[in-house]
């Protein structure tokens, strides 16, 4: 327990913005100007839309050489016609069995990975079941690439980052651990923030797990962007949130461009500032000051999003979801 409340103090100190020099506006292109990531090969999970297709994009114009991971190979492939240095591969992470083939395929190409970034990711759907009946968005957001990096770890061991693509939406819940499943009563909000805070609780205890390897994880919050992610919610619902007018144009000042909503995971992927340094969560091209206030801010990290005996027991759940623990020999 000692070493756990050493780590968990470590923790909070490690959320200390670092003065990076960026800021809301800047974009990926930004982040990368000058830097020639020919000689990396980066995993996208969702790299064909929205911040993955930016993503993708600001990769692979930088030299990286980029397999998009998509369920929809083909509409992948159309949105990625024009970008040079990629291949599309299929990946369901709602479904166990595609992300054990996806991993296994890649295995068998002997090729080492230096960026994972798990962009891939649902909002706010209705209530749906996977798999052996788990809630979708803690399946798809979170499950789903727990598994990804756990089957891919031969191929992470080295030297990589993980960056896993989380929101200022954990600040909606932290983990249900009486009912993770949303069984005894579905909100989609609440069961968005859960699968959030379960993105960044994954990238605190996987870099612990993988530091000694080389491998470093990340999470963080991109900014508000229109993308296709807000595809389950109505018209109505974002007019009343106050995102779009009546006539469906952008409402809200705050929102960013695609092009900068991509910019913090692509920092976080890449930056030489960030060296030496994991497990810690991540906006506007910065490392996220804590934020202990009781009512969700939406700006900075939630105390219950970075602890690291929660991200602990995530990870034991998550192993026993899924059958799936890279690390089990070690423990």
């Amino acid at each position: 327990m000692n070493a756990l409340k050493t780590t968990s103090a470590a923790a909070r100190v490690a959320q200390t913005p670092i003065g990076s020099g960026f800021g809301a506006t800047t974009t990926a292109e930004d982040v990368l100007a000058g830097r020639d990531l020919s000689n990396l090969t980066a995993i996208v999970t969702g790299g064909h839309s929205g911040l993955g297709l930016e993503t993708t994009r600001a990769l692979a114009s930088a030299g990286a050489h980029v397999i998009v991971a998509a369920r929809d190979q083909e509409a992948a492939r159309a949105k990625t016609r024009d970008i040079a240095n990629i291949e599309v591969e299929r990946l369901d992470l709602s479904e166990l069995a595609s992300v054990r083939d996806f991993a296994r395929r890649f295995l068998e190409s002997g090729r080492h990975i230096d960026i994972l970034i798990g962009s891939a990711g649902i909002m706010a759907c209705p209530e749906t079941r996977v798999g052996p009946g788990w809630e979708a968005q803690f399946a798809t957001n979170h499950l789903g690439h727990y598994a990804l990096v756990n089957l891919l770890w031969p191929a992470l061991e080295g030297g990589a980052r993980v960056v896993a693509v989380s929101s200022a939406g954990h600040h909606l819940s932290g983990i249900q651990w009486d009912d993770v499943q949303f069984a005894h009563g579905y909100d989609k909000w609440r069961a968005y923030g859960q699968s959030k805070t379960a993105n960044a609780l994954f990238a605190v205890h996987l870099d612990r797990l993988g530091r000694s390897e080389g491998v470093r994880a990340f999470s963080l919050h991109p900014g508000s962007i229109l993308t296709p992610l807000q595809r389950h919610l109505t018209k109505d619902e974002m007019v009343d949130a106050g995102w779009i007018d009546a006539d469906g144009n952008l409402a809200d000042p705050t929102f960013k461009t695609p092009q900068q909503g991509a910019a913090t995971q692509v920092w976080a992927a890449t930056s030489t500032q960030l060296a030496g340094i994991g497990g810690v969560y991540c906006e506007d091209c910065e490392i996220a000051a804590p934020d202990e206030s009781e009512a969700p801010s939406f700006v900075g990290v939630k105390p219950h999003a970075v602890d690291p005996e929660q991200a602990e027991r995530l990870w034991a759940l998550s192993a026993e979801l899924t059958g799936i623990d890279a690390f089990a020999a070690v423990k």
